[in-house]
Protein backbone atom coordinates (compact mmCIF):
# COMPACT_ATOMS: atom_id res chain seq x y z
CA UNK A 1 0.00 0.00 0.00
CA UNK A 2 1.51 3.24 -1.01
CA UNK A 3 1.73 5.81 1.53
CA UNK A 4 0.81 9.20 1.67
CA UNK A 5 3.25 12.07 0.66
CA UNK A 6 3.27 13.85 3.73
CA UNK A 7 4.36 10.33 5.70
CA UNK A 8 7.48 10.31 3.19
CA UNK A 9 7.98 14.23 4.63
CA UNK A 10 7.25 13.00 8.47
CA UNK A 11 9.09 9.56 8.48
CA UNK A 12 12.69 11.17 6.66
CA UNK A 13 15.28 12.41 8.99
CA UNK A 14 18.54 13.73 8.25
CA UNK A 15 20.76 10.08 8.53
CA UNK A 16 24.02 10.40 11.27
CA UNK A 17 25.62 7.04 10.70
CA UNK A 18 25.22 4.81 7.81
CA UNK A 19 25.54 0.73 7.38
CA UNK A 20 28.43 0.48 4.77
CA UNK A 21 27.42 -3.02 3.80
CA UNK A 22 24.36 -1.77 2.07
CA UNK A 23 24.05 -0.49 -0.95
CA UNK A 24 21.28 1.49 -2.99
CA UNK A 25 20.37 -0.93 -6.28
CA UNK A 26 21.59 0.27 -9.58
CA UNK A 27 17.74 0.56 -10.55
CA UNK A 28 17.39 3.04 -7.67
CA UNK A 29 20.36 5.22 -9.11
CA UNK A 30 18.80 5.34 -12.19
CA UNK A 31 15.80 6.70 -10.73
CA UNK A 32 17.89 8.97 -8.58
CA UNK A 33 19.68 10.42 -11.75
CA UNK A 34 16.39 11.46 -13.37
CA UNK A 35 15.07 13.05 -9.59
CA UNK A 36 18.26 14.71 -10.25
CA UNK A 37 17.50 15.77 -14.29
CA UNK A 38 13.58 16.71 -13.88
CA UNK A 39 13.90 19.00 -10.82
CA UNK A 40 12.22 22.30 -11.38
CA UNK A 41 14.16 26.00 -12.15
CA UNK A 42 13.33 29.22 -12.45
CA UNK A 43 12.48 29.67 -16.15
CA UNK A 44 13.53 26.29 -16.54
CA UNK A 45 17.35 27.36 -16.65
CA UNK A 46 18.33 24.18 -15.05
CA UNK A 47 22.03 26.29 -13.83
CA UNK A 48 23.60 22.87 -12.22
CA UNK A 49 25.75 20.16 -12.29
CA UNK A 50 26.11 16.51 -10.15
CA UNK A 51 28.66 14.63 -9.31
CA UNK A 52 28.01 10.73 -7.77
CA UNK A 53 30.45 9.15 -5.98
CA UNK A 54 29.97 5.25 -5.75
CA UNK A 55 33.19 3.74 -5.42
CA UNK A 56 35.61 3.91 -2.16
CA UNK A 57 38.21 6.10 -3.85
CA UNK A 58 35.27 8.92 -5.10
CA UNK A 59 33.74 8.79 -1.56
CA UNK A 60 37.43 9.45 0.01
CA UNK A 61 38.22 12.08 -2.98
CA UNK A 62 34.93 14.29 -1.11
CA UNK A 63 35.72 13.30 2.53
CA UNK A 64 38.53 15.18 1.83
CA UNK A 65 36.50 18.67 1.60
CA UNK A 66 35.74 17.70 5.39
CA UNK A 67 39.02 16.98 6.97
CA UNK A 68 40.11 20.30 8.25
CA UNK A 69 36.85 22.30 9.53
CA UNK A 70 34.14 19.69 9.41
CA UNK A 71 36.23 16.20 10.42
CA UNK A 72 32.57 15.03 12.05
CA UNK A 73 31.45 14.77 8.54
CA UNK A 74 33.87 12.26 7.14
CA UNK A 75 32.54 9.08 8.16
CA UNK A 76 28.40 9.61 6.90
CA UNK A 77 30.56 10.05 3.13
CA UNK A 78 32.75 7.58 3.46
CA UNK A 79 30.19 4.96 5.00
CA UNK A 80 27.48 6.15 2.73
CA UNK A 81 26.45 4.01 0.03
CA UNK A 82 26.79 6.73 -2.50
CA UNK A 83 27.38 10.51 -2.28
CA UNK A 84 25.69 13.44 -4.86
CA UNK A 85 27.65 16.55 -5.07
CA UNK A 86 25.31 19.62 -5.59
CA UNK A 87 27.30 22.22 -7.83
CA UNK A 88 25.98 25.86 -8.83
CA UNK A 89 26.93 26.91 -12.22
CA UNK A 90 29.20 30.29 -12.23
CA UNK A 91 28.10 31.99 -14.87
CA UNK A 92 25.19 31.61 -17.00
CA UNK A 93 26.20 33.11 -20.39
CA UNK A 94 24.50 33.25 -24.02
CA UNK A 95 25.42 30.03 -25.54
CA UNK A 96 24.35 28.55 -22.30
CA UNK A 97 20.84 30.21 -22.56
CA UNK A 98 20.62 28.92 -26.67
CA UNK A 99 21.83 25.26 -25.67
CA UNK A 100 18.72 25.07 -23.02
CA UNK A 101 16.39 26.68 -25.42
CA UNK A 102 17.65 24.34 -28.56
CA UNK A 103 16.88 21.05 -26.22
CA UNK A 104 13.72 22.63 -25.60
CA UNK A 105 12.85 23.12 -29.16
CA UNK A 106 14.33 19.43 -29.56
CA UNK A 107 11.79 17.63 -27.00
CA UNK A 108 9.22 19.33 -28.84
CA UNK A 109 8.42 22.12 -26.27
CA UNK A 110 7.66 25.15 -28.94
CA UNK A 111 5.27 22.31 -31.64
CA UNK A 112 7.85 23.37 -34.55
CA UNK A 113 6.03 27.55 -33.80
CA UNK A 114 9.54 29.50 -34.44
CA UNK A 115 7.60 32.74 -32.35
CA UNK A 116 7.37 30.72 -29.18
CA UNK A 117 10.56 29.34 -29.16
CA UNK A 118 11.77 33.06 -29.84
CA UNK A 119 9.31 34.29 -26.63
CA UNK A 120 10.57 31.77 -24.33
CA UNK A 121 14.51 32.93 -24.77
CA UNK A 122 13.50 36.27 -24.37
CA UNK A 123 11.49 36.09 -21.01
CA UNK A 124 14.16 33.48 -19.99
CA UNK A 125 16.76 35.75 -20.92
CA UNK A 126 14.63 38.54 -18.87
CA UNK A 127 15.36 37.29 -15.88
CA UNK A 128 18.75 36.38 -16.27
CA UNK A 129 19.63 39.80 -17.01
CA UNK A 130 17.99 41.35 -13.96
CA UNK A 131 19.70 38.74 -11.60
CA UNK A 132 22.80 40.09 -13.50
CA UNK A 133 22.09 43.65 -14.38
CA UNK A 134 19.86 45.44 -11.46
CA UNK A 135 19.85 42.85 -8.77
CA UNK A 136 23.45 41.96 -9.48
CA UNK A 137 22.80 38.50 -7.73
CA UNK A 138 23.16 35.95 -10.55
CA UNK A 139 25.05 33.75 -8.81
CA UNK A 140 22.61 33.78 -5.53
CA UNK A 141 20.04 33.35 -8.02
CA UNK A 142 21.70 29.59 -9.66
CA UNK A 143 22.41 28.58 -6.15
CA UNK A 144 18.75 28.83 -5.01
CA UNK A 145 17.77 26.83 -8.07
CA UNK A 146 19.77 24.22 -7.35
CA UNK A 147 18.61 24.08 -3.49
CA UNK A 148 14.68 24.13 -5.49
CA UNK A 149 16.50 20.65 -6.97
CA UNK A 150 18.05 19.33 -3.41
CA UNK A 151 14.53 19.38 -1.99
CA UNK A 152 12.78 17.98 -4.23
CA UNK A 153 15.60 14.94 -4.27
CA UNK A 154 15.30 14.52 -0.27
CA UNK A 155 11.48 13.87 -0.63
CA UNK A 156 12.37 11.67 -3.54
CA UNK A 157 14.93 9.44 -2.41
CA UNK A 158 12.32 9.20 1.03
CA UNK A 159 9.95 7.85 -1.43
CA UNK A 160 12.51 5.12 -2.74
CA UNK A 161 13.13 4.03 0.90
CA UNK A 162 16.38 5.53 0.27
CA UNK A 163 18.01 7.42 2.94
CA UNK A 164 19.91 10.50 2.97
CA UNK A 165 22.21 13.39 4.51
CA UNK A 166 21.99 16.62 2.94
CA UNK A 167 25.32 18.40 4.13
CA UNK A 168 26.81 21.95 4.17
CA UNK A 169 29.99 20.85 6.15
CA UNK A 170 32.39 20.49 3.63
CA UNK A 171 34.90 23.37 2.56
CA UNK A 172 34.03 24.24 -0.77
CA UNK A 173 36.90 25.78 -1.87
CA UNK A 174 39.08 22.18 -1.27
CA UNK A 175 36.13 20.25 -2.72
CA UNK A 176 36.33 22.47 -6.09
CA UNK A 177 39.99 21.84 -6.39
CA UNK A 178 39.65 18.27 -5.55
CA UNK A 179 36.77 17.55 -8.28
CA UNK A 180 38.30 20.21 -10.91
CA UNK A 181 34.89 21.93 -10.93
CA UNK A 182 35.42 25.07 -11.45
CA UNK A 183 38.01 25.24 -14.56
CA UNK A 184 34.42 23.34 -15.67
CA UNK A 185 32.36 26.40 -14.73
CA UNK A 186 31.01 24.99 -11.63
CA UNK A 187 31.40 25.26 -7.63
CA UNK A 188 30.09 22.91 -5.36
CA UNK A 189 27.12 24.18 -2.57
CA UNK A 190 26.39 20.73 -0.50
CA UNK A 191 26.93 16.88 -0.39
CA UNK A 192 23.89 14.24 -0.21
CA UNK A 193 25.41 10.82 1.18
CA UNK A 194 22.78 8.29 0.65
CA UNK A 195 22.12 4.92 1.86
CA UNK A 196 20.38 3.01 4.85
CA UNK A 197 21.42 4.15 8.20
CA UNK A 198 22.86 1.98 10.57
CA UNK A 199 20.32 1.92 13.25
CA UNK A 200 22.32 1.40 16.02
CA UNK A 201 24.47 4.15 15.93
CA UNK A 202 21.83 7.36 14.18
CA UNK A 203 20.87 8.46 16.92
CA UNK A 204 18.61 10.79 15.02
CA UNK A 205 16.34 7.96 13.88
CA UNK A 206 15.65 7.12 17.36
CA UNK A 207 14.31 11.54 18.07
CA UNK A 208 10.82 12.22 17.98
CA UNK A 209 10.42 14.61 14.65
CA UNK A 210 10.01 18.53 15.93
CA UNK A 211 8.91 21.40 14.01
CA UNK A 212 6.99 24.99 14.59
CA UNK A 213 3.39 24.63 14.72
CA UNK A 214 1.48 25.54 12.08
CA UNK A 215 -0.53 28.35 13.70
CA UNK A 216 3.50 29.84 14.00
CA UNK A 217 4.17 29.20 10.24
CA UNK A 218 0.91 29.72 8.47
CA UNK A 219 -1.29 32.24 7.65
CA UNK A 220 -4.38 31.62 5.65
CA UNK A 221 -6.26 34.75 4.53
Amino acid sequence: MNKDITEYAKSRHTVKAYDPTKQVSEEDIAKIKELLRFSASSTNAQPWHFVIASSDEGKELIAQSTDRLYPFNRNSITNASHVIVFCSKLDIEEDYLLSVLEQEDADGRFGGNPEFKEQMHGGRSLFVNLHKQDYKDVQHWMDKQVYLNLGAFLLGVATLGIDATPMEGIEISALDKLLGLRERGYSSLAVVPIGYHDPENDYNAKLPKSRLPLSTILTEI
